[in-house]
């Protein structure tokens, strides 16, 4: 059994040969982050939407799956069909009150902060062999503060989230032009 060991310069050239497709990733990417930094609080809007379409396809796929799928139980298939009514029953509301849903959103973030934080500083509290245990205990604690500052927050907290996102964007985009000219350039 022969291998072929392919050799980093041709890695490179065959990269190289593709930058057109970094170029336009990096453009995408860069036009979603000045998109949301005009408009941040329509990003959101759109965020809220979109979590509303999707929980609306996936209630029609679990029910579709519920009257489809042939080696279920009829007790699954009662639950199959339940949860897709609720999943659109909610997909429905978030998409009309698309305000509150950024708040619910919000709310469930500030609280998954709180919590992941909660419990990554106890686990680093609790376990004195821990690797990293500084570490752990201080982002269990950045955690816990971002949470609060959400629930205490959610509003001003969504937009700013939005705006790091959108600056993130931006950069992540001009980095993947400069990758994609850089790949074109070595590409022969």
């Amino acid at each position: 059994m022969t291998e072929t060991v392919q050799q980093p310069a041709d890695m490179i050239a065959r990269l190289g040969r593709k930058w057109g497709w970094v170029l336009a990733y990096g453009v995408i990417t860069l036009a979603a982050g000045v998109a949301v930094l005009i408009w941040p609080s329509e990003t959101l809007l759109v965020i809220a939407v979109l979590f509303g379409i999707q929980l609306i396809v996936s209630g029609i796929f679990r029910f579709v799956a519920a009257l489809a799928v042939d080696d279920l139980s009829g007790g699954m298939r009662v639950l199959l069909a339940l949860l897709a009514v609720v999943s659109i029953i909610v997909g429905l509301w978030a998409v009309r009150h698309v305000d509150l849903t950024l708040l619910v959103l919000a709310a469930l973030l500030g609280i998954f902060w709180v919590v992941n934080g909660t419990i990554e500083l106890f686990t680093a509290l609790s376990h004195s062999g821990m690797p990293e245990r500084g570490w752990t205990a201080v982002m269990g604690v950045l955690s816990i503060l971002a949470g609060i500052i959400v629930l205490a927050y959610p509003g001003l907290t969504l937009v700013t989230l939005a705006v790091i996102l959108g600056i993130w964007l931006v950069i992540l985009g001009v980095m993947e032009c400069v990758l994609a000219w850089r790949l074109r350039s070595i590409r022969h």
